[in-house]
């Protein structure tokens, strides 16, 4: 199927590794021209140097999603390059006590500063690079921004993850939509279930019995930021293999606790 893709802009952030990386590389081989950002410069340099001498074009920029003066850098680098930013995917992100290498803990004893982390980077590093390449989607009268959700925030887990997902595949999609509506500017999640990028996802049930191929996702990503995806806007799309609608999901239990007694 032909997406039409040559010759537009994508921007993507978290384009260092996992899906923002293999989102990147599609997006070049479809023709479009890439800006590839990431904090890890050494990952998204390499990257971009691998796009260029396939006969691509990108560039590799260093930023802290969390630093909305470095997004709007990142956005100016990208006009800069390449005069348009047509498809901005934002993938940067992960679940906080992961990235922290924290254990499981009780809600109230996980550390504030790590619950800041989570919202920081999964919901404000999202909404920045939507708030600064909006304007500029807004000086073409064009644009598509997809969203990266999760079935985290459907069904719940790690809490600032779960809630920026959420809030992503909920409140903010539909919000940018509205206000891109004069815009002609379009607003997509894609929220995937289990996805082979880590060896934990395998163990996650779903009704299909396996996770995602990363590739599955990248190819719903490419689609709806399309022209033939034209008609999809202000909505999540829940990849997932049907995980959402399993009954009896089973995960870790913890012990309850019971109220200490008075002796």
């Amino acid at each position: 199927m032909e997406l039409n893709l040559n010759g537009k802009v994508a921007l993507i952030t978290g384009a260092g590794s996992g899906m923002g990386l293999l989102c990147a590389q599609c997006y070049a081989k479809e023709g479009a021209k890439v800006v590839l950002a990431d904090l890890n410069e050494d990952a998204v340099k390499s990257a971009a140097e691998e796009i260029n001498a396939n006969g691509g074009e990108a560039i590799a920029v260093k930023v802290d999603v969390t630093n909305y003066e470095q997004v709007v850098a990142c956005r100016d680098k990208a006009v800069e390059a390449f005069g348009a930013i047509d498809i901005l995917v934002t993938c940067a992100g992960g679940a906080e006590t992961r990235l922290l290498g924290l254990p499981w803990m009780p809600y109230h004893e996980i550390p504030i500063s790590a619950i800041d982390f989570g919202i920081d980077l999964n919901l404000k590093g999202a909404m920045y690079f939507q708030h600064a390449v909006f304007a500029q989607m807004a000086k073409q009268y064009s644009g598509v921004m997809i969203s990266l959700g999760s079935i985290t925030g459907e069904e719940g887990g790690t809490m600032a993850y779960a809630a920026a997902k959420s809030a992503l595949m909920k409140g903010v999609v539909k919000t940018l939509a509205q206000y891109g509506a004069e815009y002609n500017i379009r607003s997509v999640c894609v929220a995937p279930g289990p996805v082979l990028t880590r060896p934990g996802m395998a163990n996650m049930k779903t009704m299909a019995g396996r996770a995602a191929d990363p590739q599955e996702i990248v190819d719903m990503i490419l689609y709806v930021s399309s022209d033939r995806g034209a008609f999809i806007n202000g909505t999540t799309i829940l990849i997932d293999g049907g995980r959402n609608v399993l009954m009896n999901k089973t995960g870790p239990q913890p012990e309850k606790k019971t109220a200490p007694k008075n002796d």
